[in-house]
């Protein structure tokens, strides 16, 4: 079974129709829908128990620390890591299980936006490549739980980067894949902060991680320049 986990914080208007896709896309048996909320103040949690999801209250706010704690309460042997605003192709579950039955012990998917915009269709179409700088969290990741657990799972000392931290971590133990169909993410914060301005400040943050720079100082960078109305 895979446990599909998805940390939530303020995402009432977006839970409840990526819960109801995932049913539709699933069957009982092959996959739980784990929802991990943060502390929202609206309807988040509301909203995705109506649709059908499990939902567990973290200790901590965060998104590694959320995911983590999903991990904690799957009964999957599989989890397979997604953003609320994500969502990914209808024969997902079946894609992953190809890509394991092949021997992929870990991957995600390609990315497209759910916006028609040229610098974001060349944004994603750098996603086909297997390159750590381009690997995201809204990809979307699949790994083994056992494995997940032996690696600690992600670094909650990061509030940036915990994503592509913790696929490097893992290719290091085992084969990984990139599926070659896409999971759709939202352009809301291109919309919000500037198509070609987010884009600078998301690879400006990605040289500070990689050049050592310590995480307090990224973080300050990413909540004055990039940060959303939600997360």
């Amino acid at each position: 079974m895979v446990s599909i986990i998805i940390p939530v914080f303020n995402e009432e208007k977006n839970i409840g129709k990526l819960v109801a896709f995932l049913k539709e896309n699933t069957t009982v048996g092959d996959a739980e829908i784990i929802v991990v909320d943060g502390g929202s103040k609206d309807q988040t949690a509301a909203e995705a128990e109506k649709a059908g999801a499990s939902v567990h209250k973290s200790p901590k706010k965060g998104r590694a620390q959320q995911m983590n704690y999903g991990a904690k309460v799957a009964k999957g042997e599989w989890l397979y890591f997604l953003h609320a605003d994500s969502f990914p192709p209808p024969s997902f579950l079946n894609d992953i299980q190809k890509a394991i039955e092949s021997g992929a012990c870990s991957g995600c998917f390609r990315l497209t936006f759910d916006r028609d915009h040229p610098a974001l269709t060349f944004y994603a179409w750098f996603t086909k490549f297997d390159v750590d700088l381009f690997r995201f969290g809204d990809q979307s990741l699949f790994v083994e739980k056992k494995v997940f657990n032996e690696i600690n799972g992600f670094d909650e000392a990061l509030v940036v980067m915990e994503d592509q931290e913790i696929v490097r971590r893992i290719k290091k133990r085992m084969q990984f894949r990139i599926i070659p169909k896409s999971v759709t993410t939202s352009a809301r914060r291109y919309e919000e902060i500037g198509v070609f301005k987010l884009q600078l400040i998301f690879s400006i943050i990605v040289l500070l991680f990689y050049a050592g720079v310590k995480q307090e100082t990224i973080v300050n960078f990413y909540r004055s320049h990039a940060i959303s109305k939600t997360y």
